[in-house]
């Protein structure tokens, strides 16, 4: 290898931060307010608020940042794998020789970013559980004060008030007027609902609507304000937004949705041509089963009137009579035959006792002899002393004696 002695004078070098000014510099002014189109990947976005992601397509790849007060006007959801568009102003890194886009604006490419926004919108209010439908309110059968919220001047209120009149009569229907379309439309439409709700005596019901549009036209139907008064509602809300093609989120948070306003005041107010139909169908049926209870009353109290207790009212009193004479002979004869045997069992039980009886034995002319007292009987004579007075039980009477002398026939021990 050979080495050239030839070297630039020391005063013509340029230092490494000199040479990345240059470059900053150049590529910063060359490009300004460029557009690009890629697909974002390593998306990220920490709590400073910035934006940072790599814009790629199949060749190449470019760092991207997108500061905190431009990501905060974005209208969607940035992501990775999604195709969009940018405009931004290079900026070249010195510290480290990177360069990046800084970002200005940035819009999906093949769908509208009110769409996705929309669509993004929709995702992350059903996470938070506002179209469950467990939460739906089932509207009242027969409001009497109804809160209409529309444009006063549009064809939403003129249908909606013909079909109620023909409908029924005496209800009170407040319009709560608000634009419908437009800048402020959101700001009204919520202080509309808010006023509606603060009616004394309160509504039974609110109804939102509009005509048809596109979908610019119903975008204030779709703001989260709107959806979150909607949902905040302590009265049932009907939406009748648009026309069948036309789903806002609006329709989805709220309790009933009508595909019109015409259809809204089918669904609010009663039609009093079918209440009297039903009136008489419920009429008839209550009718049939009245006369069908009748009928079932004259049944019964024709076999009761038939039956033999009506028939001979005492004869249940004669039977029952008869019947305890019977149960009292027979308890009259069990008595009987209980007196006799217990009869027979004293007359036995006396008899042995007699047998065993000490007046049996003075009958046979045995006698007792008794202390004075008449109580201690004396069975030895060294129980009594000379001098004292004894008793003498017989058979027939009573001998008192006074002793003399005793003599004891005790047998002499022969030991």
């Amino acid at each position: 290898m050979v080495v050239s002695e030839q070297r630039a004078p020391e005063q013509r070098a340029l230092t490494v931060s000199q040479l990345s000014e240059m470059v900053k510099l150049q590529l910063e002014e060359l490009f300004q307010g460029v557009w690009v189109t890629g697909e974002i990947a390593d998306f990220s976005r920490p709590a400073s608020g910035h934006i940072y992601f790599t814009l790629k397509d199949p060749s190449a790849q470019i760092r991207c940042v997108i500061w905190r007060s431009t990501a905060s006007r974005l209208r969607f959801q940035p992501k990775d794998g999604l195709q969009v568009i940018c405009q931004g102003d290079m900026n070249v890194y010195a510290p480290r020789g990177n360069y990046q886009l800084v970002l200005r604006t940035m819009e999906p490419v093949g769908e509208g970013v009110q769409r996705l926004a929309l669509r993004q919108l929709h995702a992350r209010l059903s996470r938070e559980g506002l179209f469950d439908p467990a939460r739906k309110r089932p509207l009242p059968l027969f409001p009497r004060r109804i809160g209409l919220v529309t444009s006063p001047t549009g064809a939403a209120v003129r249908d909606f008030l013909e079909v109620a009149r023909r409908r029924w009569q005496g209800l009170h229907i407040l319009i709560c007027p608000t634009r419908v379309q437009g800048d402020g439309a959101v700001d009204d439409i919520v202080k509309a609902l808010a006023s509606a709700q603060s009616v004394r005596p309160a509504l039974d019901v609110i109804v939102v609507a509009r005509g048809g549009g596109s979908i610019d036209d119903l975008a204030c139907f779709n703001d989260e304000r709107v959806v979150r008064a909607i949902h905040a509602s302590p009265i049932p809300i009907v939406s009748a937004v648009g026309h069948e093609i036309d789903v806002t989120l609006c329709d989805l948070v709220a309790d009933v949705r009508a595909l019109t306003p015409t259809e809204a005041a089918e669904r609010v107010v009663p039609s009093r041509d079918e209440v009297n139909e039903q009136l008489v169908a419920f009429r008839r049926r209550l009718a049939a089963a009245v006369t069908r209870r009748l009928n079932e009353v004259r049944l019964r109290l024709g076999a009761i009137a038939n039956s033999r207790s009506f028939r001979r009212p005492y004869a249940l009193v004669d039977d029952r009579t008869q019947l305890l004479d019977e149960y009292q002979q027979r308890a009259r004869r069990a008595i009987d035959r209980c007196l006799r045997a217990s009869r027979e069992s004293w007359s036995q039980l006396g008899a042995r006792l007699h047998a065993l009886s000490p007046l049996a034995t003075l009958r046979r002319g045995y006698s007792v002899t008794l202390r004075s007292d008449r109580t201690t009987m004396l069975k030895n004579a060294d129980e009594i002393n000379a001098g004292e007075s004894i008793v003498t039980r017989l058979d027939q009477g009573w001998i008192t004696s006074q002793v003399v002398s005793k003599e004891s026939n005790r047998e002499t021990d022969p030991s």
